[in-house]
């Protein structure tokens, strides 16, 4: 029988799916994958909307950065309401806003671009979801198997595909600020199957004061992951709202052609999220980062070579495979370093990779407005990558030592 060490006692492992519980997955699934369609929609919409409003490249980038940044700092405020009334109660708040947001935003038009930064800040509320809907799921699984159940729930970042296959051809159809209207429809639906499914973990952490809450920021620790993710996630979903502007300009496709080829590569970094948990399971969270930094790092640096469609398609679905298997690896790591601090330790996590998603999209625009190219945004974001790469060296081998032994997992 296979077995587990933790501290000086030796207990068999458990089945995946016999050792959490199943409806609370799903749940979580769904919710993150209906927030991240929206939180993202801005860029499979931004071609319609720039020439509806006459925006200028770097006003495009901000445009679908901020919901990236609100949705990185409301992410903390999430992981703190994890931690005080539950993950399940907090989901069903962060779905009303969302969804009272967007239709109001249909119902009274959007007609500025102070109006979509105003959207993008409630928009950042769908993807402060991430804070909510991975320790809903975490909650129910034991270390053993933390990749794969973070992986499964995080695998809902896919909905960034849904909003890039449909949002252009809905918005050529009925109006870009009609889709507003229309995502609601699906979101009412998941939210009465989030409040029937979904189920908080009989072991959630007793609520602490709230300055301990940030007890973690004071550990080294904590920072590099939030480093680490602030790449493969600020990579993952500053392309997925950027891909769309980035093939229009540069190829001249259609929104509807740009949102097809955008949907390529988010599918292929939504689809290895769970791959990549389920990796670092098997050989340690390090390992599995240290080839997706090099990966991503050649990846990115390679696009400005590309002056071909399929060239540069080729690239960005290479690059988004080794961003999403990150994504998976960072959040192995996380439990097994911070189990009691989950909740806020996913909102501090994810409020970095939300961070660098906004440097990413704001920055290719700003790139492209100030150079003529988006080249210096691919070059730097590489850089980032390399930057990483060469801190997950510098800390591998005291991890391995510090927690990795005590804890019986790889890392």
């Amino acid at each position: 029988m296979t077995t587990a060490k933790t501290g000086a006692t030796t207990a068999p492992k458990s089945s995946f799916w016999s050792s959490g519980h199943w409806p609370t997955l799903v749940a979580a699934f769904l919710y993150f994958d209906l927030a991240f369609m929206v939180w993202v929609v801005l860029g499979p919409l931004a071609p319609a909307i720039s020439a509806d409003l006459g925006l200028t490249p770097a006003q495009k980038g901000l445009m679908v950065a901020v919901p990236t940044l609100a949705g990185a700092l409301l992410r903390v405020v999430n992981g703190l309401l994890v931690d005080r009334i539950g993950p399940k109660r907090a989901g069903a708040i962060s779905q009303v806003i969302v969804i009272a947001g967007l239709f109001l935003a249909w119902l009274m038009g959007v007609t500025s671009f102070t109006g979509t930064l105003a959207l993008g800040v409630v928009l950042g509320f769908a993807g402060a979801s991430f804070a909510i809907a991975l320790p809903l799921a975490s909650r129910w699984y034991p270390p053993e198997h933390q990749g794969k159940a973070m992986g499964l729930a995080g695998m809902g970042n896919s909905g960034t595909v849904l909003a890039a296959l449909f949002a252009p051809g809905l918005a050529v159809m009925f109006g870009w600020n009609a889709v507003l209207g229309l995502a609601c429809i699906p979101l009412t639906i998941v939210f009465f199957i989030y409040l029937v499914m979904a189920k908080d973990a009989p072991n959630a952490p007793a609520p602490k004061k709230l300055a301990h809450y940030f007890e973690p920021l004071k550990t080294a620790d904590a920072w590099w992951l939030m480093g680490f993710y602030s790449v493969t996630f600020g990579g993952f979903v500053g392309l997925a709202a950027s891909l769309p502007i980035y093939f229009t300009d540069q190829f001249h496709l259609t929104p509807v052609m740009a949102g097809y080829c955008t949907a390529a590569c988010v599918f292929a970094g939504s689809l290895v999220r769970p791959m990549g948990g389920a990796l670092a399971d098997r050989i340690g969270g390090v390992k599995a980062l240290m080839m997706v930094f090099v990966v991503a790092a050649l990846a990115l640096a390679g696009v400005p070579q590309a002056d071909t469609l399929p060239a540069a398609l080729g690239l960005f679905v290479i690059a988004m495979l080794a961003l999403g298997t990150g994504n998976g690896s960072v959040f192995q790591l996380v439990p097994q370093r911070f189990s009691a601090e989950i909740g806020v330790m996913t909102g501090l996590v994810g409020m970095a990779g939300g961070v660098g998603g906004f440097y990413l999209a704001s920055s290719l625009g700003f790139a492209k407005q100030w150079s003529g190219s988006f080249a210096p945004g691919f070059y730097i974001f590489a850089g980032l990558a390399v930057v990483a790469l060469l801190g997950l060296l510098f800390v591998k081998s005291q991890w391995r030592r510090a927690w990795g032994a005590a804890e019986g997992v790889r890392i």
